[in-house]
């Protein structure tokens, strides 16, 4: 194996035995393999978008599949061979109808076909990251799966509300059959980009999911406590997932709490009228297995990121959607327009004892862009009086590296007169630190999860627009950004197609980015790692 897709790769270079993140070699090796599958559905797509047939079914299968794949999603090799084989059968029925416009030129990751795991592993071998020899455009195909990787997962989580865009997953098919063809490095660098506007695309679709089905989130107190009842917790993104779950567990006396990435689910709404809903429980993903084991009732992971589970509480993990785990029950997908079935989880429930309290009190968040645009002449007025001199984004994702501790003590050392605009899980790293406001506004702004980085862009052009100016990098704006897996490199390459310049990235800089391919963000861009802490927050103060 060999996978450098997330922050977390070995010696910041590449996991080659077993992933950092759990993952096993070959559970590495058949997402290879699925991905070379999904290159050769995507040359065929190509081939019907071309033919003005492209097709919803395809770009589903495409995005879901994609999303298996992302860090810390799906462990489960069973499901990882079922989508490599439902992909090989959707070859095979689009061959049928597009394979002669290939004439004699058939690209072998349309021919090949196999049958069994064995024959997908010894295949692997041969396609994976490395195959690529070349190491800049290695870096660059790899840059644009990556892309591809985040839009796909944002696209599942809107499709599985009812929304969905045609030309988003056209784009999928594009940028996995681009990286099949001897396309030049600015080629794949303007397809890059093209993945940084297609993932603000869908972004905003998703946006529009969310605010249609579920209202604008709004600003509230969440309670980080426990009650007396029996709870169930749940993990991920998955928004469908959480209405279901408390609508089915409405007076049978569970208590439901969120976790991680789910933690915005309280701001919204339509989530409010349930009584039983208590709050959220925890902090970031990676500390699952002290928290897990804590909260001694049943825990749901609707999406990433999911640690490997200890034997203390595996017993009580449920996964759903694209999540997946050896030996971990799994709730099925829906069918014909019905709700999925939580019985289980609900049943287990109301055997398990309360959860044990690691926290009191509340944090505040809530402020996605309709939040904030209701603030605006209070923000204005504060930038104009000059009690705010600084907005910092501080977006991303949280992850296990002590050098994450810089994110806390940059949001500790910036002066009082800057605000922190946050969204992801990064934001656990300062959500619970008593930082005060300016004028009734916090001093941090948390917009929700990692994909509602499009509404800070929102917040952002509103912002350049009432102050009249012609670029964004003219507002007194700074980006401190924590990444970790693909849907940070999705929302990264949204804010370089907005124009964002001057990005600081860390807690290191991506190692599938060779040394040409960083000085290439570095001078059109102004991308930057992260330094020293003293240093950065003078630095952004000072607008550099």
């Amino acid at each position: 194996m060999f996978c450098f897709q997330c922050q977390e790769a070995l010696k910041n270079e590449g996991c080659v035995k077993n992933g950092v993140c759990g993952k096993k070699e070959n559970t590495a090796e058949l997402q290879d393999a699925l991905i070379y599958v999904l290159k050769g559905v995507a040359l065929l797509e190509e081939k019907a978008v071309a033919a003005g047939q492209g097709n919803i079914k395809v770009g589903r299968f495409l995005s879901q599949a994609l999303f298996a794949t992302l860090t810390n999603t799906n462990f489960d090799d069973v499901k990882l061979v079922s989508l490599i084989k439902e992909g090989l059968a959707l070859k095979k029925e689009l061959f049928a109808k597009y394979g002669e416009t290939f004439g004699q030129a058939v690209p072998e990751a349309v021919s090949w076909s196999a049958d069994g795991e064995a024959a997908f592993l010894a295949k692997a071998k041969t396609v994976g990251v490395q195959a690529t020899e070349n190491e800049d455009i290695r870096s660059l195909r790899e840059l644009l799966i990556y892309g591809a990787k985040g839009i796909a997962a944002y696209a599942h989580h809107a499709e599985v509300l009812g929304y969905e865009d045609l030309k988003i997953y056209n784009f999928l098919a594009e940028a996995l059959a681009a990286t099949t063809k001897e396309l030049s490095a600015g080629d794949l660098t303007a397809l890059v980009l093209k993945a940084g506007e297609t993932a603000v695309t869908t972004m905003a679709l998703l946006d529009q999911a969310n605010t249609t089905c579920y209202g604008h989130p709004e600003l509230t107190q969440v309670n980080i406590g426990v009650r007396d009842n029996p709870g169930i917790l749940i993990s991920g993104h998955d928004l469908k997932d959480m209405e279901e779950l408390l609508k089915q567990t409405e007076g049978t006396g569970v208590d439901v709490y969120t976790h991680g990435e789910m933690l915005p689910a309280n701001y919204y709404p339509a989530f409010k009228k349930y009584g039983h809903f208590v709050g959220n429980y925890g902090n970031a993903w990676w500390q699952q297995n002290t928290e897990f084991e804590a909260f001694n009732g049943p825990i749901l992971m609707t999406t990433n990121c999911i640690v490997p589970p200890k034997d203390s509480y595996k017993d009580r993990i449920f996964t759903t959607g694209t999540a997946g785990y050896p030996g971990v029950k799994h709730i099925a997908d829906r069918e014909d327009g019905k709700a999925k079935d939580f019985s289980a989880i609900i049943e287990m429930a109301k055997t398990c004892p309360p959860p044990k309290e690691i926290e009191t009190g509340a944090i505040v968040g809530g402020f996605a862009r309709q939040q904030v645009l209701a603030l605006a002449d209070k923000v204005i007025e504060a930038v104009k009086s000059g009690a705010i001199k600084r907005f910092v984004v501080m977006a991303g994702c949280d992850g296990r590296h002590k050098e994450r501790s810089y994110f806390t003590e940059v949001a500790e050392a910036l002066p009082q007169d800057a605000v922190i605009l946050t969204a992801g899980c990064a934001k656990y790293r300062y959500n619970k630190l008593n930082l005060g406001d300016i004028g009734g506004i916090p001093r941090v702004l948390d917009a929700g999860q990692c994909n509602d980085c499009y509404s800070l862009a929102v917040i952002a052009l509103t912002l350049k627009d009432v102050f009249g100016l012609k670029d964004i990098n003219e507002l007194p704006l700074s980006f401190d950004v924590a990444w970790y897996e693909q849907k940070a490199v999705a929302v990264l390459l949204a804010l370089l197609y907005l124009g964002v310049k001057g990005i600081r990235l860390g807690p290191t800089l991506p190692a599938f980015l060779s040394p040409n391919v960083a000085k290439v963000l570095v001078e059109n861009f102004g991308i930057k790692a992260v330094g020293d802490v003293r240093g950065d927050v003078a630095a952004m103060m000072a607008g550099c």
